[in-house]
């Protein structure tokens, strides 16, 4: 466990230091990385015109891909690379091209596919917004607690109710490395990372309610995304659309939107998520 000095920990890079990535390099790892998880190429992303391919989930997917998928959507805001199964695929050809590409991540053209697929016995299922570093105005914030650089050791007692959005119990083999704010000797606040892939790190972060509003989360997770571009590695950060504070901690924190997703999974797997 590292303690962190406040008065050095104002910018992302030292003083000389060399910049690790370029915000559009950052972006084409983004990509490659989403084209390994659903199986299409890279420039798919860039093109005009509607992509479709089979949906296969190849051994350098991000660690939470698993079956069943039976479709993913996914756009980085030029169109919709659609990765289906076989007997999908004509549903999801007319959908993506019936509305425009971003209407297709939104209500009410999400009712259309629901009705079609639903009788197929599937549902839709997660849909997320996911951002990514900009290195141009990226630098680390501060807070008036206490900082501290967390390695995969500090976790073995953290795994609580409190910290779910920063560690993950079922993956604690992928939690790599966080930083934890402390009042008093006491953690209040944690953002972790989880190595899902061999080039990304995606951030989760949470704050004790009674210290919320603080600019805790802030300097946490800006903090950490420079803690893991200097491993490099590239830090991403996802939320969903409704999670208006999540998103505003990515942006404030210097992260931008990046791309978007939609999954359509058996209509069993989406119940077994439901709380009631």
């Amino acid at each position: 466990m590292m303690i962190e000095n406040r008065k050095n920990s104002r910018q992302i890079y030292s003083e000389g230091e060399e910049q690790m990535y370029t915000k559009q390099e950052i972006l084409e790892i983004a990509m490659r990385q989403s084209a390994w998880d659903i199986h299409c190429e890279k420039e798919d992303f860039l093109k005009e015109n509607h992509v479709i391919v089979e949906s296969l989930i190849g051994e350098r997917a991000r660690s939470y891909y698993k079956e069943p998928v039976s479709c993913n959507l996914v756009s980085y805001g030029s169109n919709i690379v659609a990765s289906v199964k076989p007997e999908y695929r004509e549903i999801i050809r007319e959908y993506i091209y019936k509305f425009e590409f971003y209407h297709c991540f939104e209500t009410p053209a999400l009712h259309w596919l629901s009705d079609r697929m639903e009788p197929m016995g599937q549902k839709v299922c997660f849909m997320a917004e996911y951002f990514l570093p900009d290195v141009d105005r990226m630098k680390s914030l501060s807070c008036s607690y206490e900082i501290k650089i967390l390695n995969q050791e500090d976790f073995s007692d953290l795994y609580k109710k409190e910290w779910g959005n920063a560690l993950c119990e079922d993956r604690k083999h992928l939690d790599v490395l966080g930083v934890g704010a402390y009042d008093h000797g006491e953690l209040i606040a944690l953002a972790a990372c989880s190595a899902d892939c061999g080039s990304m790190w995606q951030i989760g972060v949470d704050v004790l309610p009674q210290y919320r509003r603080k600019g805790i989360a802030s300097a946490l997770t800006s903090r950490l995304a420079a803690e893991i571009l200097k491993r490099d590695k590239v830090p991403f950060y996802c939320c969903a659309w409704s999670n208006i504070r999540s998103a505003r901690n990515a942006i404030r924190s210097g992260f931008s939107p990046a791309w978007v997703e939609l999954t359509v999974k058996p209509a069993e797997v989406v119940d077994r998520m439901v709380i009631i």
